[in-house]
């Protein structure tokens, strides 16, 4: 290309100028400016042109490397042998050296300028034709050079070469060594680039972004900016190299945490939603890649489910064979709700749901938008099983590699529920598990929950407990539970038949830890009294959307113009008669002996709920119930709890023991109501259990149902005479519980008027006398709350502040912590200031040794 356009200006034929001597070569005349051409960042076409000399043969090249890095590394050139010994003869390769030559500083920059086009163009000839190039020293230095050039067809060039270069796996080392990343990143924060050029630096840096090595050193704070604003461009080429650098980016894990935080996330999700046809398709390929690597972190995971967008396994096409519609049926909801018939006759081949999917929303359809959502998804999703298209464009694995790998795609969330519903109808049982896993997964907020309860994944799930497979069953437990966390969806869960199930699945003594941790807690989230409550008075928005809660019931209709279109489903009666039955309570019992500590928790919560009836109260006496509390409350030695584990263990383990005692007392409390039970327990063996644990180590919130608990023993029964209590039943809880809480409020209050309050009552329960009262504030550490509390607290605060340190201040062992705490010029402040209660401060100022 160059040789013929020097040829041309000195009037020379070719043959002639294979003899002309160099220095004659120099002494062309100054080529003229040139337009830039729009080039694509996969397939440049080459064509012979005397307009354009970058143009120089009749062929397409493939310049983009793999993703993985593989193979030879080579340009995946594809074209006749015929073509490429056509370019490499009109260049000539012995031409190479005389324009890396041209290339020298030294040389005007109109001749670098085409110097470096016409490298550029002859590299695109294949792995070989860059061979030749890299042969001379020093020519990448001087390409990288060129990136500084005020010429954008210089630039653009250099950039081009360096792309092509860089897509050879041995050169990409020697290209990240010249300097080129540095380059690119200054070029980069120019203004005025033009999208030729943006889009051959991006392409240079997305083939070196497949190095691990040079990925990091490319996700750096001063590129990926750039990077991420690139995806806003106007021009498609660019965002499409933009989007394939930060697919490589996130192969290395290293990278994510760096990516996260400049905010990745959102922008390449908007392409996966966006519903736009004219977005490229190898955009949203780079994008789904790119967030299917960021969602393989946990957390991570969350961030892109928030956005939108749903991971769905991978199963392969052959599963979706066993799908079997139901053509003759009159279309439902995907939760089952019947749709109002408006036609006499059933619809053959399936086309009523077809027809329904596409004109469901209609404003006349009278349905929630939820429902409508649910209904397009699964006939968009239906449509593609039968059809064959489904997953075609995300992978061409085999079904053994998709299920080895438990590969996974991203689906914007209507198209992902439907998808994940649809799986849990097929027959392939590893499809079935990883779908619950799935939705368990992707059920993080009100939203998503209630869509897969509109699209019908809670009864599938239901009926899944009872497959022969303990995993598909373990999936579906985990999908419920998770589901269960929405109020609405609980219900529906209940109303659906899952009691029943589920205390099967508790009579079997094989289950497992994990299984029964989560049917115990969904169980105790299904038979929750509190659960009603919270229901009647939440109304607020859902997760984003502003969606109500009673919208999801079809309760915000009061037309009834819904319910005429659908009916959901009816609770059965007498539901919960399932979890009454003897069997079960022994089971539930038993259960309370168990080593975890966690199962203990939810199964003395589950009784609660159910076992305190005197419909039930014989049959929970007969199981001995009490021997199972006992358990929970010698569980674990408290006193020998101080140990030299690790502390974050330790406190681990102790606050673990603090839920299940509280819960435990919970349901001793309510227990202590009924008189059968109150005739058959061992009330002082209870006192002295409960008594060491009110002066334990747990966490001061789980005393509380341990305090009410004593309180109401020694109320029921008077008091107990034993010898290792040093104080009666009111006076261990007042120290133990009431003295720690007061103080901890005044440690924690946001409010002077919480603040004041706490130590009012502080100061009624020390002015009363009671013994060790005051040796238990100064243990908690409340000497140095109230001194700095009589600094900025109110009056009365102040005052009742005072009272309490005089009355410590009596005790000289205290006087170390009065100093500390910086007593003595708070006080003198007081004085100084002569404040109402400066007589008070007088005083104790004088117990002090100053």
């Amino acid at each position: 290309m160059m040789a013929s356009t020097i040829s041309a200006r000195l009037n020379l034929s070719y043959p002639t100028l294979l003899y002309t001597p160099f220095n004659t070569l120099l002494e062309v005349t100054r080529p003229t400016r040139r337009k830039s051409s729009l080039y694509s960042p996969f397939h440049i076409n080459i064509k012979n042109s005397n307009s354009n000399p970058k143009l120089c043969s009749d062929r397409t090249v493939l310049t983009r490397v793999c993703g993985d890095g593989g193979g030879s590394g080579a340009i995946d050139a594809s074209p006749q042998k015929k073509n490429i010994e056509e370019t490499k003869g009109s260049f000539g390769d012995s031409y190479v050296a005389l324009f890396v030559r041209m290339l020298g500083l030294d040389n005007d920059p109109l001749d670098r300028e085409q110097a470096i086009v016409a490298l550029w163009q002859y590299s695109l000839g294949g792995k070989k034709c860059i061979d030749n190039i890299m042969q001379f020293q020093g020519c990448i230095n001087l390409t990288v050079n060129l990136l500084q050039s005020e010429s954008s067809s210089a630039c653009e060039a250099a950039a081009g070469l360096l792309r092509s270069i860089s897509s050879v796996n041995v050169y990409r080392d020697v290209v990240a060594e010249s300097g080129a990343i540095e380059e690119i990143t200054g070029l980069l924060n120019r203004l005025s680039l033009t999208p030729e050029v943006m889009e051959q630096i991006l392409c240079a840096l997305w083939n070196l972004s497949v190095d691990e090595k040079l990925s990091v050193k490319i996700a750096n704070p001063d590129i990926l900016p750039l990077l991420i604003k690139s995806l806003e461009d106007e021009d498609l080429r660019v965002k499409e190299a933009a989007a394939g650098v930060l697919a490589n980016l996130t192969l290395t894990h290293s990278n994510h945490t760096i990516m996260v935080e400049a905010g990745v996330i959102p922008k390449l999700a908007n392409f996966l939603k966006s519903a736009v046809e004219e977005e490229s398709k190898v955009i949203r390929k780079e994008a789904r890649n790119a967030l299917v690597e960021l969602s393989k972190n946990e957390y991570y995971r969350i961030l892109v489910i928030e956005e939108g967008l749903v991971p769905v396994p991978l199963i392969g096409i052959a599963p979706y064979r066993s799908l079997t519609p139901s053509l003759h049926s009159w279309p439902s909801l995907p939760d089952g709700s019947k749709i109002e018939r408006t036609s006499k006759g059933p619809s053959r081949f399936g086309a009523s749901e077809l027809l329904l999917g596409l004109n469901i929303d209609d404003k006349n359809a009278n349905l929630e938008e939820a429902k409508m959502n649910a209904i397009i998804g699964r006939s968009k999703q239906q449509f593609l099983a039968r059809s064959g298209a489904i997953e075609v464009e995300d992978t061409k694995l085999p079904q053994s590699e998709l299920s080895k790998n438990k590969q996974f795609t991203l689906l914007p969330w209507m198209d992902g529920v439907a998808r994940l519903v649809l799986i849990l109808e097929l027959e392939d049982e590893l499809s079935i598990c990883r779908a619950a896993e799935s939705i368990a997964r992707a059920s993080i907020n009100e939203h998503l929950r209630n869509s897969f309860k509109e699209a019908g994944a809670v009864k599938n799930l239901i009926q899944l407990l009872d497959h022969n497979s303990d995993a598909i069953i373990f999936a579906a437990v985990g999908a419920l539970e998770r589901l269960s966390i929405s109020n609405a969806v609980c219900q529906t869960i209940e109303a659906e038949g899952v009691i029943a199930p589920l205390t099967k699945m508790l009579k079997n003594l094989e289950m497992s830890e994990g299984m029964m941790e989560k049917t115990l807690n969904l169980l105790a989230r299904i038979l929750d009294p509190n659960r009603k409550m919270k229901s009647k008075f939440y109304g607020g928005p859902v997760n984003g959307f502003k969606k109500e809660l009673d919208a999801a019931r079809g309760d915000d209709d009061p037309t009834g113009s819904t319910r005429k279109v659908y009916e959901m489903p009816k609770s059965k009666q007498n539901i919960r008669q399932d979890v009454l039955a003897f069997d079960v309570v022994a089971r539930l019992v038993d259960m309370l002996k168990h080593p975890s500590l966690e199962i203990q928790r939810k199964v003395a919560s589950i009784l609660e709920f159910v076992a305190t009836s005197d419909s039930v109260i014989d049959k929970t006496i007969s199981a001995d119930i009490e021997s199972g509390l006992l358990a929970i409350f010698q569980q674990v030695e408290l006193n020998e709890l101080e140990s030299d584990v690790e502390s974050q263990l330790l406190a681990i383990q102790v606050e673990e023991v603090g839920l299940a005692v509280s819960a435990a007392s919970r349901l001793l409390t309510k227990l202590l109501d009924l008189e059968q039970f109150r005739r058959t327990i061992n009330s002082a063996h209870f006192t002295k259990l409960l008594h060491k644990i009110l002066k334990s180590n747990i966490p001061l919130q789980y005393k509380d149902w341990v305090a009410a608990c004593l309180v109401k023993i020694d109320s029921l029964y008077g008091p107990i005479s034993i010898l290792e209590f040093e104080n009666p039943i009111n006076m261990e809880v007042t120290l133990y519980e009431k003295i720690p809480r007061l103080i901890e409020q005044i440690r924690s209050a946001f409010s002077l008027e919480a603040q004041e309050a706490a130590v009012v009552e502080l100061n009624r329960i020390i002015s009363e006398g009671m013994v060790d009262a005051t040796r238990t504030v100064a243990s908690e550490g409340g000497i140095f709350l109230l001194v700095k509390l009589i600094e900025g607290g109110s009056e009365n605060a102040v005052e009742a502040a005072l009272s309490i340190l005089y009355n410590l201040s009596m005790d000289s062992e205290n006087h170390a912590a009065f100093i500390a705490a910086g007593a003595v010029p708070a006080l003198r402040k007081i004085i100084m200031s002569e404040r109402s209660q400066w007589k008070r401060a007088l005083r104790l100022l004088r117990n002090l040794p100053t």
